[in-house]
């Protein structure tokens, strides 16, 4: 049974530690002897043995608990780091690389988006005639060529290289793509083999050279028959080349479909009539397109993208669609042949998602020798079976025209008439191109098929033949192989550097739990050394440590010292001859190795210390009374608050930094005594014996300071200058207080912001309001923060800035007036430009701020029903928002206010055609949106028309909820459009574009060509939106979708690419 250490290793407060530590020194001072017990109390020696604490105790120098982890445990880092985080630090391990067998058909990397070309180069790689008729090309002819080079390196590295993936940057770089865009898979196809057809016609091997057209190109030709006379077109003899048979999918069911789909006849009558040059006149005729010749493998593109001419975007069909697993083509020829023309399905090549710009390519391939399918998703590959997908996959084998799945459907094939197949029909709702390959091994090149090159491996070109079958050219041979040597060699290096780096992991931890499991010293009477937590800690914890260190508990005489006890353990003799042997370093520190000499200085400091922890406990009281004026018989000063200051501070041993200088806040720049009245300078009288204490202590914490402390006696005279400027001051500050008490007097209403009644026929004068609430904060700030605000400008100045330069007239609009409770005031007075004050209080404002009275901007209120009106008058209707009573009598009365200087309209009106476009043009800002539930909108939304243009303001983008709904902020800018902004909308509240009804306060957003400029949308605007929830919720993808594909963006396809490049030796 484990012993109970709970109690007995139960860690003491810091205070009761020290508490006790003194007491052994102060015992050892009044003995002048330091005894055993002392030194076993001092390095708490006889502390019991720990077992199983949770931490390591640093009041304990025998315990050792914590130092390394339970048996399973483990650290974020260090020796005891997790084995497989510290084998992953080694670096990669090429082995996990290294293909399962040589029958598993190795991957491609994905540089970005490359997924499309990844695909096609594996099926062109699994094309066997293909491969060995890229493996035929001449050394000279690759090196003139760096495509055919590096596809044939390519194909040489998926073909013998141990990787299970294979690096395809080279061979993209030569092509010059762009990695990081995603291209159609078709397109890449058709460039691909017209670029390698142009390259290899430069090959003396003959296959070789015809490589590409004899396998994938076929010729179909576009017929235009005359009803009338029967005859064709001059163009129908044309034949055009074809890589692939781009077949509709639309409306279409299955590969059939879409064939019978591909060459049916086309009526041409009415307004689309033909012109035939045999009849000289426009008959009705028909056209449709005839299979003249089939290569030995068949591509057919399913057009799955089609073009939404309401919207200008493209949209995927994602339709089931079946194909058959055997395929014949006999019937579809436009002259029928004599050799049975049956495909067997070879490849098909997926596209995954919904987007037709993005998503991503999958092969699905079937390998020629064994029949087995495999799938190809750029580094993964894995087997299928004889069947093109997997089950539980969205492409399965169909067992009913509805598409329901199975595991496989037999189907009598008969569309050639002349014999029935029995065939599987496959069905996918991505599959985005289909290969079929010739089900016989060689045919004659006559009535509609080419010959289907299989040996081409007798020409010029030096091979090696590989267990498989397949020629690889020598100098191909020697490359791989010495990439497969390196990549062998490496996998060898990391075995064994994880080998040797486990080794030592593995012994390293034993030695730790052994030495550590010998670590305690057992009684008090065996040998034991000292060692540093630090060092055991470090050599604990580190795969490699450092040679051992037990310098940082030294003293200057060579000796351990008994204050760092908390920093070191006691370790048994056994556990120190083996660190010692095998780590080095030292010193050695036994059990008499302790410093008598410094545990005698220490025991004279603590006794010292007791001395002065007792006098100044003795002056802190006297200090007390000082503060509370219980004490009349001081003679010195001090600073009051550096006193205060000084009290609170706890007892300790010896005077500190803060102990300096207690009359340095009462001391003037004349060094003389400061007057009282001044900021900070408050003091206090203290008795004599507490003033030497302090000086004392202050000379002891600065002993360079020569001039000592000042020191003001009970006589000490205040500072002549200083107290001359402080009267000065004070004189300045009553004078100040009694100006603007006046002015508070002068403008009793003004000054308190009361509104002011205003009557018909006075005189006003007009004011800036940011000016009257500068003059307001100014004259009621009060006290020692009076100095704080700034005064108000001089009035001529000000009233300057409201006349323009050009006519010297206003150039600010007049404020408008309300009638409450039956007198006129002014509406908003604290929104409003200007303040209209009355006549008194601007020749009182002229007086007090150097204004003059007639440069004021004056104003007199009439009445307007009987003045003809001028260009000088405002006429004002009035808000009627008084009693019904009022209303009845000032019902359709209008108000002129007539100013002088008049408004001047024409600079008024560039300054605001200026601000608006200011408005117009800004690149960046917020607005916010908030989504509403229910009918009707808060009346503080439907007010919200009239925003401040706040560029800078600072508002936070996360969406928070409100009383009313969810509200976020949205970054616009003025070019930013309302389809934009709807989509912005979509994706932070989930309320669906075509659901979105936008307000912005009553008027209604809903023209989403338009920008938010031209919908006067700025920055701080407050919109809100109501979900309709009328149409069916769809998810956001596919609107993106169609964003990213509309006419706004051009599609730039593979320009710029070697693909649609001249051939030239440097470049192809």
């Amino acid at each position: 049974m484990r012993p109970n250490t709970r109690n007995k290793n139960k860690r003491q407060r810091p205070s009761d530690a020290a508490d006790s530590y003194s007491q052994i020194l102060r015992k050892i001072h009044e003995a002048n002897d330091v005894t055993e017990k002392d030194v076993k109390q001092l390095f708490m020696i006889t502390k019991p043995l720990c077992q199983g604490c949770r931490v390591n105790t640093r009041d304990n120098p025998n315990c050792f608990c914590g130092l390394v982890p339970p048996p399973n445990g483990s650290r974020k880092s260090g020796l005891w780091q997790k084995t497989s985080e510290i084998i992953q630090a080694l670096g990669p391990d090429l082995s996990s690389e290294l293909r399962a067998s040589d029958s598993t058909p190795a991957g491609l990397t994905n540089l970005g988006a490359t997924c499309y070309a990844n695909s096609i180069l594996q099926c062109l790689y699994m094309n066997t005639a293909f491969r060995e008729g890229v493996f035929s090309v001449e050394v000279d002819v690759l090196r003139q060529y760096p495509v055919l080079d590096q596809i044939a390196r390519l194909f040489a590295q998926l073909y013998a290289s141990k990787k299970s993936f294979v690096d395809s940057d080279a061979f993209v770089k030569t092509l010059e793509l762009d990695n990081g865009i995603q291209q159609d898979i078709h397109e890449f196809l058709t460039l691909l083999l017209s670029l390698l057809e142009r390259c290899l016609r430069h090959s003396g091997v003959f296959k070789a050279k015809t490589i590409v057209q004899d396998l994938f190109r076929g010729s179909v030709s576009h017929v235009t028959t005359c009803s009338k006379c029967g005859r064709d077109s001059e163009s129908s003899s044309k034949v055009e080349d074809f890589y692939a048979l781009e077949l509709n999918v639309k409306g279409l069911k299955s590969l059939g479909d879409s064939l019978d789909d591909y060459l049916s006849l086309e009526h041409l009558n009415g307004d689309n009539q033909y012109f035939c040059g045999s009849c000289d006149a426009r008959v009705d005729a028909t056209r449709c397109i005839k299979l003249r010749t089939l290569p030995p493998v068949i591509t057919f593109q399913l057009k799955r993208c089609v073009f939404l001419p309401k919207t200008t975007a493209k949209k995927k069909i994602t339709s089931s669609f079946s194909f058959p697993q055997v395929l014949d083509m006999g019937s579809r020829l436009a002259e029928s042949s004599e050799h049975e023309l049956t495909y067997e399905l070879s490849a098909v090549l997926i596209h995954k998602g919904s987007a037709v710009n993005s998503g991503h390519y999958v092969a699905h391939i079937k390998d020629e020798k064994t029949g087995l399918w495999w799938k190809f998703d750029d580094e993964q590959v894995s087997e299928l079976g004889t069947h093109p997908f997997d089950e539980g996959s969205s492409s399965t084998t169909q067992s009913e025209s509805n598409g329901a799945a199975s595991s496989g459907k037999t189907k009598d094939v008969n569309q050639s008439g002349s014999s029935s197949i029995k065939s599987e029909v496959f069905s996918s709702s991505d599959a985005y191109m289909l290969m079929y390959s010739l089900r016989c091994g060689k045919k004659e090149s006559q009535e509609g098929q080419r010959e289907n090159p299989i040996d081409i491996t007798n020409g010029e070109v030096a091979s090696v033949r590989h267990p498989e079958g397949c020629y690889l050219p020598s100098h191909l041979d020697k490359w791989i192989n010495d990439l497969n040597a390196t990549l062998l060699e490496a996998c060898k290096q990391f075995d064994l550097t994880k080998e040797s780096q486990l080794k030592t992991l593995t012994e390293r931890r034993q030695e730790v739990r052994t030495i550590l499991s010998e670590a305690a010293v057992q009684s008090l009477d065996e040998q034991y050394f000292w060692i540093s937590t630090e060092w055991l800690r470090l050599w604990a914890d580190t795969i490699s440590p450092p040679a051992l260190d037990n310098t940082p508990l030294l003293c200057s005489h060579g000796k351990v010292l008994a204050s760092k006890v908390t920093s070191m353990k006691r370790i048994s003799e056994l556990a120190w001859t083996k660190l010692e042997s095998k780590f080095n370093g030292g010193p050695k520190l036994g059990k008499g190795d302790y410093c008598r000499e410094c545990l005698m200085d220490g025991a004279r400091m603590v006794v010292s210390s007791d001395s002065y922890r007792d006098r100044r406990t003795f002056m802190k009281n006297i200090a007390i009374d000082v503060l509370s004026g219980k004490c009349e018989d001081g003679n010195y000063y001090v600073s009051k608050s550096w006193l205060q200051q000084w009290v609170k501070r706890k007892n300790i041993d010896a005077p500190s930094e803060a102990d300096a200088e207690p009359t340095n806040a009462i001391t003037c720049s004349h060094g003389e005594l400061m007057p009282e009245q001044a900021p900070g300078a408050k003091r206090v009288l203290v008795p004599e014996n507490l003033w030497s204490f302090l000086v004392e202590d202050a000379l002891r914490v600065t002993p360079e300071d020569t001039s000592g402390c000042s020191s003001f006696p009970l006589d000490s005279i205040q500072c002549s200058h200083c107290t001359s400027e402080l009267s000065e001051v004070a004189g300045v500050e009553d004078a100040l207080r009694t100006i603007k008490a006046k002015q508070r007097q002068n403008h009793d209403k003004l000054a308190s912001g009361k509104g002011i009644a205003l009557t018909p026929q006075s005189r006003y004068f007009l004011l800036p309001s940011p000016w009257l609430v500068q003059w307001r904060s100014y004259i009621n700030m009060t006290g020692k923060n009076s100095s704080s605000v700034p005064e108000p400008e001089l009035l001529d100045g000000v009233i300057n800035t409201l006349k323009c330069q050009k006519h010297t007239r206003l150039l600010e609009r007049l404020p408008e007036l309300v009638y409450r409770r039956g007198s006129l005031f002014q509406k908003n007075p604290s929104t409003d430009k200007l303040t209209i004050i009355p006549e008194d209080d601007w020749k009182y404002f002229c007086e007090e701020w150097g204004g003059i009275v007639e440069k004021g901007v004056s104003a007199v209120i009439e009445d307007g029903s009987n003045t003809n009106r001028s260009a000088s008058q405002d006429v004002i209707d009035l808000d009627q928002d008084s009693s019904p009573d009022v209303n009845m009598e000032i019902d359709n009365q209008q108000l002129i206010i007539r100013t002088s200087p008049e408004v001047c309209e024409e600079c008024i009106g560039e300054r605001e055609s200026c601000e608006l476009m200011q408005k117009l043009t800004y690149s960046e800002g917020d607005v916010s949106v908030c989504l509403v539930r229910g009918k009707e909108a808060p009346k503080s939304m439907l007010n919200a028309s009239d925003s401040s243009f706040e560029v800078d303001r600072r508002t936070s983008k996360r969406s928070r909820r409100t009383n009313y709904g969810k509200q976020t902020s949205l970054k616009v800018s003025a070019t930013t459009t309302v389809y934009q902004l709807k989509m912005m909308i979509w994706q932070l509240l989930g309320v669906m574009k075509e659901n979105q009804e936008l307000h912005k306060g009553t008027q209604v957003i809903d023209q989403e060509t338009a920008t938010l400029a031209d919908m006067n949308i700025f920055p701080g605007d407050k919109l809100w939106v109501r979900d309709t929830e009328m149409h069916e919720h769809r998810d956001i993808a596919d609107e993106l979708c169609d964003t990213n594909s509309g006419p706004q963006d051009i599609e730039e396809g593979f320009r710029g690419t070697l693909l649609t490049g001249d051939i030239t030796f440097e470049a192809c």
